[in-house]
């Protein structure tokens, strides 16, 4: 579910303006191993994809009917070499400006720290909903899930410490600025002044 969070952001990121590799370097430069879109090409774009159910409604649907179905296939996301060295494809640039155009958006330049906001604030976000919900007993729990399971660069403790270092009310902040809701954990959490890592399920 967390992971679900960043990527649907990031899908939106590329939607709205930010090409897929903007995305990846702002992940890699917070620490992770790999970006959202590269993981996709690592994993296959076409898993649970079926070709008979495709009809181009996502930038995976397209990739995906081109043939561009990552690592395996040599192109994805990104175009891979024979050692699998990842290089951004210009004939994914055009099936993305075409896609927008279809979808009727015109792209805006987007920074780096909206990038960052709008894909960390929503893992913490989806974190502390699980919290509430008990299916984690503590955030500490959900830190080392994402350390040990899903490359979350160990030195900034996971995405409930990352939380609780930029505070809860700028999390919550954060979020509303990019038009999302705050879980009601994080909302009755930094109205008292408390942090993720105070609450037990």
């Amino acid at each position: 579910r967390i992971l679900m969070a960043r990527q649907d952001e990031a899908n939106k990121l590329v939607l709205e303006g930010a090409s897929p590799y903007a995305v990846d370097q702002v992940l890699t430069d917070f620490g992770f191993p790999m970006g959202t879109f590269a993981m996709f090409d690592m994993a296959g774009l076409d898993l649970g994809w079926v070709a008979s159910e495709s009809h181009g409604e996502t930038l995976r649907d397209l990739l995906c009917e081109a043939g561009r179905r990552g690592q395996k296939t040599k192109s994805g996301y990104y175009d891979h070499d024979s050692a699998r060295k990842a290089s951004p494809s210009p004939v994914v640039e055009k099936i993305i400006e075409d896609f927008r155009k279809k979808k009727g958006v015109t792209p805006r330049a987007i920074g780096n720290q909206e990038i960052l906001e709008r894909c960390i604030l929503p893992m913490v976000n989806e974190g502390a909903k699980i919290l509430e919900e008990g299916k984690a007993s503590r955030a500490s729990d959900i830190d080392i899930v994402w350390i040990y399971g899903y490359g979350w660069p160990a030195y900034r403790g996971g995405p409930m410490f990352y939380g609780d270092t930029l505070g809860l009310t700028a999390v919550a902040a954060g979020l509303r600025k990019y038009g999302g809701s705050p879980a009601p954990l994080i909302e009755k959490l930094a109205a008292a002044g408390k942090r993720l890592s105070d609450y037990s399920a």
